[in-house]
């Protein structure tokens, strides 16, 4: 879409006029034929360091790497003129790798090392892994080896890993010691984390049952976050919460403050949309307090949706426009690993982080869920609970 726009602005400019590729003998423009990085905002004007012309600016295509021919209007003495030009657009980040440093697998192994790993890249979606290092799968012992991911462009990230192989692995059923996550209750956050410029909240979807939200806001609860739906599978229309009626109701009925999230797994812009497209019908005009949140988590078989990190983020911000173009706020929730590792967290004004600690580094968030194991009157059971920034 934003090809074709750029394109009816350089034609509409010539309309009704004759417009020369030729420049007039005291015209002069200075194009930095540096290397362009891709996706960048960059706009004509910065890449012309000298002119004494008057350029009609627009924001480039920076979307494919390759040799990339442009052209621009200028004016000069009153008359138009078009410029062409080349510029190269290229990739210099390197993919990245996570997983353990320390691997262990059996005598006779004969699966794929790569698998046991999470890589991606900014542009490419299916970049290359790789092992490399001298392993004899067939002789117990510990071999030094790296996983080696190459995107596209030639970037490469070695991860170095100790391989141990032996003989069995065994499993550890030692049940002693473990212990359980302990509950917070919610007079207890509240106590630490309310503030002048904080409201201290939950989020539900039908695992909660039945909650009663004047007990809720008797506790000091101000927001409720509640899930409109789930997608059960890639493709496949959301599954709407089995509570979410009843839920948008009663919270409102008690004076909380409401929003919305929808479990996403969507796999291409495209679904990203439709499933902004289905929260907006099930709503239904209904008026919300706090975002609709775009809630994508599906990490496990990220290996093989061959996305890259920009068509992830793609689907996020097509998700919230698609939402805010209907009048509603839109939001990004993630944890704070995916959010420093996967997401372009610098894009999102509004971000829901997932950190289950009593503190955390990450900045920028609107809304913190903190734990997942709260205690509430009004609901039995465990509870997320979050904090909000309020201005």
């Amino acid at each position: 879409m934003k090809k074709v726009l750029i394109l009816v602005c350089l034609f509409m400019v010539g309309c009704g006029q004759e417009i020369s590729d030729k420049m007039p003998s005291d015209a002069y423009i200075t194009i930095d034929n540096s290397d362009i990085e891709v996706f960048s905002d960059i706009y004509v004007s910065d890449i012309v360091s000298d002119t004494n012309v008057d350029i009609e600016d627009y924001k480039l295509d920076t979307d494919v790497i390759g040799d990339k021919e442009i052209e621009f209007y200028y004016t000069f003495d009153g008359n138009k003129y078009v410029y062409r030009t080349n510029i190269e657009i290229v990739d210099t980040v390197k993919p990245k790798i996570f997983g353990s440093a320390s691997k262990t697998v059996e005598v006779g192994y004969d699966g794929e090392i790569c698998n046991g790993y999470t890589y991606g890249d900014n542009y490419d979606g299916q970049p290359i892994c790789s092992v490399e290092g001298e392993v004899d799968y067939n002789t117990a012992g510990t071999y030094d080896i790296d996983i080696v991911v190459t995107d596209v462009s030639g970037n490469s990230t070695n991860y170095n890993v100790t391989l141990n192989v032996v003989e069995e692995i065994r499993s550890n059923n030692n049940s002693g010691g473990g212990g359980t996550s302990s509950k917070l209750a919610f007079s207890d956050a509240y106590a630490r984390y309310k503030s002048d410029n904080t409201e201290l909240g939950i989020d539900v979807s039908e695992w909660q049952g039945d909650v009663n939200y004047e007990a809720v806001k008797e506790a000091g609860a101000t927001f409720v976050m509640m899930r409109v739906g789930v997608k059960l599978s890639s493709g496949e229309e959301p599954a709407l919460d089995g509570e979410f009626i009843n839920n948008i109701k009663n919270a409102k009925e008690a004076g909380l403050k409401v929003g919305v999230y929808l479990y996403s797994k969507a796999l291409s812009t495209k679904e990203a949309i439709e499933e902004a497209e289905w929260v907006l019908e099930q709503l239904d005009g209904e008026s919300l307090d706090l975002p609709i949140v775009f809630d994508w988590e599906i990490w496990s078989n990220w290996n093989s949706y061959h996305m890259s990190f920009h068509d992830l983020n793609e689907m996020a911000e097509e998700f919230i426009k698609t939402v805010e173009d209907a009048g509603y706020e839109g939001m990004l929730y993630g944890s704070k690993f995916y959010l420093e590792n996967f997401w372009e967290d610098e894009n999102y004004e509004n971000i829901w982080l997932a950190h289950y600690a009593s503190s955390t580094s990450y900045e920028g968030y609107k809304i913190w869920q903190f734990s997942n194991v709260g205690r509430i009157n009004g609901i039995y059971g465990d509870v997320d609970l979050n904090v909000m920034v309020v201005d």
